[in-house]
């Protein structure tokens, strides 16, 4: 029958009793499972750990400008990676780091939590936040956002 119909015969089941055959174009079948295993791969995401390097002593300004990067990082649903750095005297202090890290994270706790509590190191101290949001809908978020933004911009032109 699959040969006047010029298809092919493919076995389902081998296991059942009598065995399961289905007549199907087996070509068309191997693309199409092909295409969603593709399309799989498209809408899987990978979530990246940044990293953030501070001192203890770091200024006012340059505090802020880490925490916008951390927040910017969170918003696009990564994992951050925050290290601190003590060199000389400052080891002898690490509390200070501790308490910075703190800070941090009442700071971002809109965009992130602490995934992994500050831990020492050797000479560096380390803290994990991730995102409150999946990296998905993150995405949805800004590839929206980018939408609007351009329509506006055509909407402006005209």
């Amino acid at each position: 029958m699959a040969d006047e119909f010029g298809l092919d015969l493919v076995e389902i089941a081998p296991d059942a009793k009598p065995p399961v055959c289905k007549i199907m174009d087996f070509g068309k079948y191997k693309y199409e499972i092909a295409q969603k295993a593709r399309e799989a791969r498209q809408n899987q995401t990978h979530i990246i750990v940044k990293e953030v390097r501070m001192r203890p002593k770091i200024e006012a300004h340059d505090y802020e400008t880490k925490r916008s990067h951390i927040e910017k990082f969170l918003r696009g649903g990564d994992k951050v990676k925050i290290t601190m750095q003590f060199r000389g005297r400052e080891q002898t202090r690490p509390e200070l780091g501790y308490k910075l890290l703190q800070r941090l994270a009442q700071d971002i706790a809109e965009f992130g939590f602490v995934e992994f509590a500050p831990k020492q190191e050797g000479r560096n101290m380390t803290m994990v936040l991730g995102p409150t949001k999946r990296k998905t809908e993150a995405v949805a978020e800004q590839k929206a956002a980018r939408k609007a933004k351009a329509e506006a911009k055509a909407d402006a032109s005209e």
